[in-house]
């Protein structure tokens, strides 16, 4: 047992001895950074969906809060599967405007909700609307299709008031930006 021990070691002192004889360390290093750059590139890379297609998050979300398109001041609304926060339509505003006072950011986030009256996946653009303080009414969190903070255009829990002319958050509105 000690010599197949006796061998690995010598093998591998070889092959140790016989890179570093041909592999300068800036090349090493070249390489190293390489490899560093080009693996921040996978998750762009093309991946088979398939399995996140098998069941569609707002579909899910729609049947198991049984939503509704009457009242819009209800969290089970259809619209706001993706919605997380005040609802504009219970402080003043309505689903997709935002209440006198207040100021929609001129950035969003992004969800896909069932509507139950049609059968048909609307693409919904949710806008913080900010400059008053918080409406503590209707606080609703939807977190079909939610995706973490490092996913951003697809994350409810940052606060979008970005470039608005006040970072203070009052309500989200829910706006149809068109049919899937």
């Amino acid at each position: 047992m000690a010599k197949g021990l006796q061998f690995m070691d010598r093998f591998f002192e070889r092959m140790s001895r016989r890179t570093a004889q041909q592999v300068s360390r800036r090349h090493f290093l070249s390489g190293l950074g390489a490899a560093m750059v080009g693996s921040t590139f996978l998750p762009v890379l093309p991946v088979s969906r398939k399995a996140q297609a098998a069941e569609d998050p707002a579909a899910a979300w729609a049947k198991q809060v049984e939503a509704q398109t009457k009242d819009p001041r209800a969290c089970n609304y259809w619209r706001y599967c993706s919605s997380d926060g005040y609802l504009c339509s219970c402080c003043g505003g309505g689903p997709a405007t935002c209440p006198p006072g207040a100021v929609p950011s001129p950035t969003s986030w992004v969800g896909s909700c069932l509507n139950p009256d049609d059968g048909k996946m609307y693409l919904i653009a949710y806008r913080d609307c900010c400059g008053k303080d918080s409406c503590p009414k209707c606080n609703c969190l939807g977190t079909a299709g939610e995706k973490p903070a490092y996913i951003p255009q697809l994350n409810n829990d940052i606060i979008w008031c970005f470039g608005a002319s006040s970072m203070i958050y009052h309500c989200s509105s829910a706006a149809i930006v068109g049919q899937i």
